[in-house]
């Protein structure tokens, strides 16, 4: 099988399961570079050398973060391959990851949380500011609620986050009021709970999402600091600081490994 239609396969399956079109794209393009580098062979005359010396040949233009990628693709693919007995042994299990920097996130103090907050022009940029401080979420998350996906008695939304999965997250007072602030004041019939300012209305997509968050930071003289996922460090930070238990802040966060979360416990000085 040549490797065109072997990606070809490996991908429509991952469709099949639920993977998300970006996650889908960033496969095809991984493997159309690989393609390129190696030619349009038969899966089974690729061996370590070759994927090694792929890789190391643009590690040096690459972050190490986006070699690792890279190879976690290429680690996939083949792994993909010896489960559907295309193969009988992955010329890539022996492909190693570059040791990662250790990288801790940044996070807003309150009072640079409450200069974004008054940079704030109108009910749409308060209520996803308060939004993404209360949940949590990620842009790409939150271009994907509907109105009707809130439980205003709760204060509570389900949300669909990395690799399909679904968690419930919750929010405030603070942040309920500004929301139903801004949808009672929507004259549109969008279903989305956060749509574009510009008509035709439709929903934010997860650039503008970000693309409202740096003008507000622009305005708060904060442009090189601020962005959405900003919050979601911020959120986690806070709630380890005020005595939360690491696994609740893990299920809050929806992080898969709690290495992840304990990145946050370093830096707010928990144990």
């Amino acid at each position: 099988m040549k490797l065109s239609d072997a990606v070809e396969k490996w991908t429509f399956q991952r469709r099949a399961e639920g993977y998300s079109s970006h996650t889908i794209k960033g496969y095809q393009l991984q493997m159309s570079l690989l393609i390129r580098e190696l030619g349009d062979v038969e899966v089974d005359v690729v061996t370590l050398d070759q994927l090694r010396a792929y890789i190391a040949k643009h590690s040096e233009r690459l972050k190490a973060s986006s070699t690792a990628h890279r190879v976690r693709m290429v680690k996939s693919f083949f792994t993909w391959a010896v489960e559907e007995d295309v193969l009988a042994r992955s010329p890539a299990h022996k492909l190693k990851e570059p040791k990662l920097p250790s990288r801790v996130p940044k996070a807003l103090n309150f009072e640079d949380l409450e200069l974004v907050r008054e940079a704030c022009r109108n009910h749409r940029e308060h209520a996803l500011v308060e939004f993404l401080f209360a949940t949590g979420c990620r842009a790409s998350e939150v271009s994907g609620i509907k109105r009707d996906d809130v439980d205003w008695n709760r204060r509570a939304v389900v949300v669909l986050g990395k690799g399909s999965k679904e968690r419930e997250v919750y929010f405030g007072a603070k942040a309920a009021l500004w929301l139903k602030r801004y949808v009672d004041k929507r004259t549109d019939h969008n279903p989305y709970l956060f749509v574009t300012a510009r008509r035709p209305v439709n929903e934010m997509r997860p650039r503008q999402v970000w693309w409202v968050v740096k003008k507000i930071a622009h305005r708060a003289k904060m442009r090189d600091r601020v962005w959405p996922h900003i919050f979601r460090h911020t959120l986690a930070t806070t709630l380890l600081n005020q005595g939360a238990p690491l696994a609740a802040v893990q299920s809050i966060m929806g992080h898969e490994k709690p290495e992840t979360t304990q990145i946050y416990a370093h830096l707010s000085g928990a144990n």
